[in-house]
């Protein structure tokens, strides 16, 4: 399985959802929330070829996007396979 890390902040309602989300595919993830760790910010940018919102989710080192393109996913039965 693919190691999953979701960029975060505080009071974000898609970053809970995306969180619910994963889990509720049995997906376990490393957070990290920009908001207190130093940096962290920075290096989501960059990882994320520009996107300063959160959630921003990665598979290994491929940028997913936010919520709504991993619910996208989801829908169309597609992120199991990318998760293998």
């Amino acid at each position: 399985m693919k190691k999953i890390t979701i960029y975060t902040g505080p009071f974000c309602n898609y970053c809970d959802a995306a969180k619910r989300l994963l889990a509720r595919n049995n997906v376990s993830y490393n957070e990290i929330d920009i908001s207190k760790v130093e940096g962290a910010m920075d290096e989501m940018i960059k990882k994320a070829n520009g996107k300063r919102t959160i959630p921003q989710i990665f598979f290994d080192d491929k940028h997913i996007g936010g919520y709504d393109e991993t619910r996208a996913l989801e829908k169309e039965n597609k992120l199991q396979d990318l998760l293998k």
